[in-house]
């Protein structure tokens, strides 16, 4: 598809705001060649048109499905009526994790409901939406990629949250939400990743891992956690749906941190 006339052509730093991605980011994709710009005014600004945002488009649908930035382009070259074929696929993904999120939401509404003394629920629906399969393969993915030592981690993870409450539980699960929030926040106000303003967030962040395993992170350790952000398809995919290019920045944020306070 052409760029049309009728469509407006954006700058970097406008199709930064339009997509919600971060003008480093973009800036990154036009480098590695997964998406140029329409063209580059004499003045060195980069301009996009309607190609170019629909492009972009589809490299965050992809990125949201945890497909690797390498694998893109090919899938990008594909013909209009792959095109078409693939969204219709990512369509009917996406109804479906909707669905299972929809049911999840329910799941938590009885529960609210039993707590406050105006239901009853059946323990077969504790677990409505939840995906057992996708917990085991992601505990397998990371065995196998770290070793025994993530291994350990894991299992180490599971006994602290067995010991917990469930109004521990939820503090906990809070506490990080709390944080990605503000990592985002961050990312979306320009900080660069290894802006050493960012030490008292990634601070917290490093302690809060730690109370996970049950011991402190090491600096190659918490950077490898980060490149965990960025390699496993659904850890992947949870901060890019906080953020556009958040697991990345994350990843270099924690390497950052490990290299100037961990290993001091």
């Amino acid at each position: 598809m052409r760029n049309d006339a009728r469509h407006a052509l954006h700058t970097v730093s406008q199709l930064a705001r339009l997509s919600g991605t971060s003008v480093r980011t973009l800036h990154h994709y036009d480098a590695i060649g997964v998406l140029k710009p329409a063209t580059v005014g004499e003045n060195g600004y980069r301009y996009y048109g309607r190609t170019e945002l629909l492009r972009l488009q589809q490299i965050l649908i992809h990125r949201e499905f945890g497909v690797p930035l390498s694998d893109i382009p090919a899938l990008l070259e594909a013909g209009d009526s792959d095109r078409l074929t693939a969204l219709r696929q990512q369509r009917a993904r996406l109804e479906q994790e909707a669905d299972r999120y929809r049911r999840l939401a329910r799941t938590i509404d009885r529960t609210i409901a039993e707590l406050e003394g105006r239901a009853t629920v059946m323990d077969k629906q504790l677990y409505e939406g939840f995906s057992p399969e996708k917990q085991a393969g992601y505990e397998a993915w990371i065995v196998e990629r770290y070793g025994q030592p993530a291994q350990d981690r894991i299992e180490a993870g599971k006994a602290a949250m067995a010991a917990l409450s469930q109004a521990e539980r939820d503090s906990w699960l809070a506490e990080v939400a709390g944080m990605e929030a503000d990592f985002a926040r961050a990312m979306a106000e320009g900080a660069a990743s290894d802006d050493p303003a960012l030490d008292p967030l990634l601070q917290r962040h490093h302690a809060w891992v730690a109370k996970t395993w049950k011991m402190g992170p090491t600096a190659e350790a918490y950077a490898g956690l980060g490149r965990m952000y960025v390699e496993n398809p659904d850890f992947h995919a949870r901060y890019e749906g906080i953020r556009p290019g958040l697991a990345e920045w994350m990843a270099e944020a924690m390497a950052a941190y490990g290299r100037r306070v961990l290993s001091a």
